[in-house]
């Protein structure tokens, strides 16, 4: 029989983690629960899981601070944290500090369970996750995350902050389908009252800039309807 997939689900909210805890058996994974930062290191040093789902506000030790004690500790166990907090800033620090991925309240469990498998598909055991890289290299394609910058064949790109931050989160979720609605949380936050049709002005700007045939895309494809999927893989360089 194989193994399912293990998930401890860490939140101090208890009807969050009865409901979620009885959703995700259902899914398919087996569910352990934790209800507060502390014991969700306990648990983790026991029973190592193969991911994480950890909520940022909570007593104790706050999901922050378990996320930093753990790849501190270099546990690269993939992580997704629940947060509350709407700043796109915020979020880029969260996953600067090596969470997988990171998903608002309230949420629909549905969603959940794709973001969950997105990570697990991409996850490499015992190494950061490409959220954590300082440098992202596809093919002739370079992201140096520090100074901002993105290039092509040695050639800086010319493009837009949005642009940019659009380009960050797509080559950190190679493979992924990602919604519009998805990307305007991402790239615009919740203090930005934009409509969809500004993530396809910044996907045609990229495009322009990479080169990239919508046709017969290398690195972005269009999924009509449903969103956008960065096909390249994508590796963490120096």
């Amino acid at each position: 029989m194989e193994k399912k997939t293990h998930i401890l689900l860490v939140d101090d909210e208890q009807d969050i983690t009865s409901n979620l805890s009885a959703y995700l058996s259902r899914s398919g994974f087996e569910t352990s629960v934790a209800g507060n930062g502390e014991e969700a290191l306990q648990k983790v040093a026991q029973n190592p899981p193969d991911l994480i789902v950890l909520d940022v506000l909570m007593p104790k030790v706050d999901g922050r601070e378990v996320l930093r004690q753990l790849r501190q500790a270099d546990d690269w166990t993939p992580v997704i944290l629940l947060t509350q907090v709407g700043e796109a800033s915020e979020r880029a620090m969260a996953l600067e500090e090596g969470a997988d991925d990171y998903l608002n309240k309230p949420f629909d469990p549905h969603e959940l369970v794709a973001r969950m498998r997105a990570v697990l598909r991409r996850a490499r055991p015992g190494r950061p996750p490409l959220s954590a890289a300082w440098v992202l290299v596809s093919g002739e394609l370079r992201f140096d995350r520090q100074s901002r910058r993105a290039y092509l064949r040695e050639e800086e790109l010319n493009l837009t902050p949005k642009a940019l931050v659009l380009l960050e989160y797509l080559m950190t979720h190679p493979d992924e389908l990602l919604n519009r609605e998805r990307l305007l949380d991402v790239v615009w936050g919740w203090e930005y009252p934009v409509g969809s049709r500004a993530v396809d002005t910044r996907i045609a700007e990229l495009r322009r800039a990479l080169g990239d045939d919508a046709g017969d895309p290398t690195y972005i494809e269009t999924v009509p309807s449903l969103g956008y999927r960065f096909i390249n893989p994508v590796e963490s360089g120096k």
